[in-house]
């Protein structure tokens, strides 16, 4: 059982009242964009108020022909007020005719996220939302997904339930959530920035995707510069989060050079996308179904993405799992 100091908060946590004024940090407030839309008057929503996102179109295969099913999209996770949420579906590799990557795509309109912070990554033992997910939470969960980069290698801060584990850096992909519960991929202090409605910032390098295409310099042989790759396997398993032109997320994991992520993540219909965790231990994506419409998500209902994911879905439900991750849950 994890102990929990309070004293800790004072070394590593600041105040969300605090954050406000770290212009000097990358918090670059009133230029950026707030994509949530919510006013402090606002900020909840309500289910009544939204309508979901168009159903996405299938994920047009790189290999052909395509097999059967490939690219199409198929309900995942529980049911939101009846709709489905989440599809996911699988494609290929571009360079690969039997190694597959799967896509995961989530209606913002209808899901909200929560970050959940551990003892490693970012580090504390002061954290609200941290491994395992509680009962009351599971009740609407409909997905989780692993984080990124421990701190020191993600080149990139930290921020969540008022603690600010690293300074948020100019420039960086950050994915970030609001009050509501919209979470978004942005580069901080252009598309993203502090407002009063962000409650959590996960930083974790520079954007991989930028209007609608990989970034510049990307090498299919890489090992290094995008990540250090266990044993300098290049095609490990990798993953990466990346937001629609309408506002969706989309998720990308599989075992896969840089490159090939990025152009998934593009096909996948992301105009903007960040890399995530990456290493065989690592990345977990996991939809929950429980047979009940308000039943408690758990690992006996849990479905990974992906076959060859190393961590099960009940990964999140382990009090020793220390490291963030996301939740996507009903609103």
């Amino acid at each position: 059982m994890r102990r929990r100091a309070a004293s800790i908060a004072a070394v590593t946590g600041l105040c969300l009242s605090s954050v406000a004024a770290l212009n000097s940090a990358g918090a670059a407030q009133s230029s950026s964009h707030d994509p949530s839309g919510a006013t402090p008057a606002t900020a909840k929503g309500s289910r009544a108020s939204l309508s979901p996102l168009p159903t996405p179109h299938a994920v047009r295969p790189f290999q052909s022909p395509a097999v059967a099913g490939e690219g199409e999209w198929r309900p995942g996770g529980r049911l939101v007020d009846g709709r489905s949420a989440l599809y996911t579906t699988t494609v290929r590799l571009p360079g690969s005719s039997n190694v597959d990557a799967g896509i995961a795509w989530m209606d913002t309109k209808l899901l909200q996220a929560k970050l959940y912070s551990g003892s490693l990554s970012p580090g504390g033992l002061f954290w609200k939302y941290t491994a395992p997910i509680s009962s009351s939470a599971s009740r609407t969960l409909v997905a989780a997904f692993s984080g990124g980069f421990l701190l020191k290698d993600a080149n990139g801060g930290y921020l969540s339930e008022g603690h600010l584990v690293a300074p948020l850096r100019v420039g960086g992909a950050s994915l970030v959530i609001y009050r509501n519960g919209l979470a978004t991929v942005g580069q901080w202090g252009r598309d993203v920035g502090m407002t009063s409605q962000v409650v959590a910032v996960r930083q974790n390098l520079t954007l991989l995707v930028d209007n609608g295409r990989p970034v510049a310099g990307l090498k299919p042989n890489d090992t290094s510069v995008w990540g250090v790759a266990l044993n300098g396997v290049v095609n490990t398993p990798r993953s990466g989060l990346g937001v629609t032109a309408n506002g969706a997320l989309v998720y990308v994991s599989g075992p896969m050079n840089i490159v090939d992520l990025a152009e998934i993540l593009v096909r996948a219909g992301a105009v903007r996308a960040m890399t995530l965790d990456m290493n065989p231990f690592w990345p977990v994506f996991a939809t929950f179904s429980p047979s009940a419409i308000n039943g408690l998500a758990s690992p006996a209902n849990g479905r990974d993405l992906l076959a060859t994911m190393y961590q099960p879905p009940g990964r999140f439900y382990e009090a020793a799992y220390n490291r963030d991750f996301i939740t996507m849950s009903a609103k």
